[in-house]
C-alpha cells in the first residue's frame, strides 16, 4: 500500500470535518417535514434536493460550527397550507421569518413554546384563530419579538393569554380582528417591552390609563379602531415614546398642553381622524424632535398662536379639515426640513401666501385647497422657486380672480378662474412627479381576505375643470404623452377638438363636458386603446361619432346635447352625404414653452375617485390591471408615517378612500 501524502491527509481530515459539521438528522427531517405538509412549496423542495446538509438549503442559516439550524428565513416564497408544529423541533432555532406567503390555519404552539426562538415572523398570511391556547404556556418564553399582523387572528389580549411573554420587546398585530382594549400587561410582564403596534384592528373602550406605566414603551400604533373616550393625562407619562398614533377612532375631549410636554422625544404624534377639539396647545413647539405632525380633526381657533419656529426636525404637518382662522402662521417658513404641509379644508384661513414659503427648500407637497386665500398670481411666481415642489393643491381659494398668463400649477379646478388655458401649465416635471416621498402620501391599499398591499405608481391628471375659462384648447396638450386622465368640463372653451389630444395614447380619462366646442370628434380618438372614460356631452359638436376602438363601449350620455351629432348610439342616422371624421395626428415637434402638467391622483386597487370627474368605476377597472401599464401590486410591512390620514375629502385633494374610513380592514 503506498503511503498517504501530506494533501491527501488534509483532503481527508477536511472531509471528515465537513463530514461531522452538518445540521442534524432530526433538524434535516424537521424541515423535510414542514415542506411536505404545505400545499405549495415554492420549489423548496426540489431546491433542497440539491444538498444533502440542510445548513446548505436555501433559506437556511446554521450556527458558525455548522452543526444547529439558527434561522430559517422563508418569506415571500408563495408557499401555501398549513405551518407545521414539525419546526418547533429544531431547537437552537433563534429566527424565524415565514412572511408575506399564504399560509393558513392557526399559529401551532410549539412555536410560542419554543426554548429558542427570539424573533418570529408570520404577518401578510392567511393565519387564524384567537390564540386563547397561549394561556397553557410555560412561564418565561424567550421570545423578543412576535410580528402576527396581516393575518386573520381574533380574540382579546388578556394578561392570562399572554402571561408567559416575560421577554417580549416588540409585538405587531396590526391588521386582524382583535377585539378588546389596548393590552397594557405587556408592560408589567416585560419590563423591556417597547414597540405595540395593534392598528387596524375592532378594538374598543378608552384609552387604559395603565400605559403610563410602560417606561420602556418607545412606539406606541392603535389607529383605525373604534376607541373612544379622551386621552387619560396618565398616558403622557409613557416619557420614553417617540412614536404616538391614534388616527381613524373615536377619541373627544380636548388635547391638554401641560401633560404632552412630559414627551421631551416625541418624533411621531398623529392623533388625526378624530373628535377633538379645541385649540393645538402652545406647548407642541416645545416638542423638538418632531418629525411628524398629523392633528387633522375639528381643532379651531388662530393657528397663528402656535409656535413652529423651535420644529427644526419636523418634515410632515397636516392640518387637513380644522376650523382654524387667521393667517399662515409665518413660524411655520422656519421649519426648514418640512417635507409636506397641508392646510386644506378649513374654509376660514385667509390671506396670501408668504415669499418665505421659499426658505422651505424641501418641500415637495403642498395642499391649501378649500380656505379663503387670495391673489393667484402672487401664489404661483412664489411658488414657480419652489424648485422641489412636485404636489400643489389650490382649489377653491382665489374666487373670481383671473387666470395669469404665465406659467400656473395644477389642480385649480373649482376657483371660477377666467381667461384662456395658459400655453405652459406646470405643476411638476415629469422626472421629479416620479419620486415621491412615500411617507407623504395615503398609498393605495386594497385587500384580499388577508392582506394590505400598496401600489407604488403615481397617476398623471390635469384638472381645469369648473372654471371659467375660454379660448381654445391648446394643440400643446398633445405633447404630454404621459397623461392619465384630462378634465376640463364646466368652461367657456371655443374650437374644435384639437387632433394632437389623439397623442395621449395612455390616456384613461377625457372630459370636455359642458363647453361651447365644434367641429367633429376626431376618428383618431379611436387609437386611445385605454380610455375607460369619454364625455363630450352639451357641447355643440357635429358629424358621426367615431365607432371603432373604445367607442363601442361609450353610452349615449357621452354625446348628449350635441345635436348636429349622428351615430348609432344616439339612435341618430348619419345621412350619406356625410362624411367620417377624418383621422389626423398633430407630429408637432415639442415646443420649448409647452410643459402641461402633472398633478396627482393615488390609484386603489378596488377603486380610485377622482372626484371632480365622477371616473371611479372606470378607473377602478384599470387598477385591477385592464388598463395596462401599472406595477403589481406587492405586499409590504407598515412603515412609520405612511398616509396623511384617513377621510381625506375628495374635494380637497382628490382622494378618498372607497373602504368606509378603514383602510386595511376586510
Amino acid at each position: 500500500m503506498s503511503p498517504v501524502g501530506p494533501t491527501t491527509l488534509v483532503m481527508l481530515l477536511l472531509s471528515l470535518v465537513s463530514l461531522a459539521a452538518s445540521c442534524t438528522e432530526q433538524e434535516t427531517s424537521s424541515l423535510l417535514q414542514f415542506i411536505s405538509e404545505l400545499s405549495r412549496d415554492g420549489g423548496l423542495s426540489i431546491s433542497w434536493g440539491n444538498a444533502s446538509d440542510c445548513c446548505e438549503w436555501e433559506g437556511i442559516a446554521c450556527s458558525s460550527d455548522g452543526t444547529t439550524v439558527t434561522d430559517v428565513s422563508l418569506s415571500s416564497r408563495s408557499l401555501q397550507g398549513p405551518i407545521s408544529p414539525s419546526l418547533g423541533n429544531l431547537t437552537g432555532l433563534l429566527r424565524l421569518n415565514l412572511s408575506n406567503n399564504m399560509l393558513s390555519g392557526g399559529l401551532p404552539l410549539e412555536l410560542l413554546s419554543s426554548k429558542s426562538i427570539l424573533v418570529l415572523d408570520v404577518s401578510f398570511n392567511q393565519l387564524d384563530g384567537n390564540m386563547d391556547d397561549l394561556a397553557s404556556l410555560a412561564p418565561r418564553q424567550p421570545l423578543q419579538v412576535l410580528n402576527i399582523s396581516s393575518n386573520l387572528f381574533t380574540g382579546q389580549f388578556t394578561s392570562t393569554t399572554w402571561k408567559a411573554m416575560v421577554n417580549l420587546v416588540t409585538l405587531n398585530a396590526s391588521n386582524n380582528s382583535f377585539t378588546g382594549q389596548i393590552p397594557t400587561h405587556f408592560c408589567n410582564i416585560s419590563p423591556s417591552f417597547a414597540v405595540l403596534e395593534v392598528s387596524y384592528n375592532q378594538l374598543s373602550s378608552t384609552v387604559p390609563k395603565g400605559l403610563g406605566n410602560c417606561s420602556a414603551l418607545r412606539v406606541l400604533k392603535a389607529g383605525h379602531n373604534n376607541l373612544r373616550g379622551s386621552l387619560p393625562d396618565e398616558l403622557f407619562s409613557a416619557t420614553s415614546l417617540e412614536h404616538l398614533s391614534f388616527p381613524n377612532n373615536y377619541l373627544n375631549g380636548v388635547l391638554d398642553g401641560s401633560p404632552i410636554m412630559n414627551l421631551r422625544n416625541l418624533a411621531t404624534l398623529d392623533l388625526g381622524g378624530n373628535n377633538l377639539a379645541g385649540s393645538i396647545p402652545d406647548s407642541i413647539g416645545q416638542l423638538k424632535e418632531l418629525e411628524e405632525l398629523r392633528l387633522f380633526n375639528n381643532f379651531s381657533g388662530e393657528i397663528s398662536k402656535v409656535n413652529f419656529s423651535t420644529l427644526h426636525n419636523l418634515e410632515i404637518l397636516d392640518l387637513l379639515d380644522n376650523s382654524f382662522t387667521g393667517t399662515v402662521p409665518e413660524s411655520i417658513y422656519s421649519c426648514r426640513n418640512l417635507i409636506a404641509l397641508r392646510l386644506c379644508g378649513n374654509n376660514l384661513l385667509h390671506g396670501q401666501l408668504s415669499p418665505r414659503i421659499r426658505n422651505l427648500k424641501s418641500l415637495t407637497f403642498l395642499s391649501i385647497g378649500y380656505n379663503n386665500f387670495t391673489n393667484i398670481t402672487n401664489t404661483l411666481q412664489i411658488l414657480a422657486s419652489c424648485k422641489n415642489l412636485t404636489v400643489l393643491l389650490i382649489g377653491s381659494n382665489f374666487i373670481n380672480e383671473t387666470m395669469p398668463d404665465d406659467d400656473s400649477i395644477d389642480d385649480i379646478s373649482n376657483n371660477s378662474l377666467t381667461g384662456e388655458i395658459p400655453t405652459a401649465i406646470m405643476l411638476a416635471s415629469e422626472k421629479t412627479a416620479a419620486h415621491f416621498d412615500p411617507r407623504i402620501f395615503d398609498l393605495p391599499v386594497y385587500n384580499n381576505p388577508s392582506r394590505q398591499y400598496r401600489i407604488h405608481t403615481v397617476p398623471k391628471m390635469l384638472d381645469l375643470s369648473s372654471n371659467k375659462l375660454t379660448g381654445v384648447i391648446p394643440s400643446d396638450i398633445g405633447q404630454v404623452t404621459s397623461l392619465l386622465s384630462l378634465n376640463i368640463s364646466f368652461n367657456n372653451l371655443t374650437g374644435p377638438i384639437p387632433p394632437s389630444i389623439c397623442n395621449l395614447a395612455n390616456l384613461l380619462v377625457l372630459d370636455l363636458s359642458n363647453n361651447n366646442i365644434t367641429g367633429e370628434v376626431p376618428a383618431a380618438l379611436e387609437n386611445l386603446h385605454f380610455l375607460s372614460k369619454f364625455n363630450v356631452s352639451n357641447n355643440d359638436l357635429e358629424g358621426p361619432i367615431p365607432t371603432g376602438g373604445q367607442f363601442g363601449t361609450f353610452q349615449n350620455s357621452s354625446f348628449g346635447g350635441n345635436p348636429k351629432l349622428c351615430g348609432s348610439v344616439l339612435g341618430r342616422p348619419c345621412s350619406s352625404t356625410e362624411v367620417g371624421p377624418v383621422s389626423i395626428v398633430d407630429r408637432k415637434p415639442f415646443g420649448s414653452k409647452v410643459i402641461f402638467a402633472i398633478a396627482f391622483g393615488v390609484f386603489f386597487g378596488v377603486g380610485v375617485l377622482y372626484d371632480q370627474m365622477g371616473a371611479s368605476a372606470n378607473v377602478e377597472a384599470y387598477a385591477h390591471g385592464s388598463g395596462g401599464g401599472l406595477a403589481s401590486p406587492r405586499p409590504v410591512m407598515a412603515r412609520r408615517g405612511y398616509g396623511l390620514g384617513r377621510g381625506l375629502r375628495g374635494s380637497c385633494d382628490n382622494t378618498r378612500r372607497l373602504s368606509g374610513g378603514k383602510l386595511g380592514r376586510r
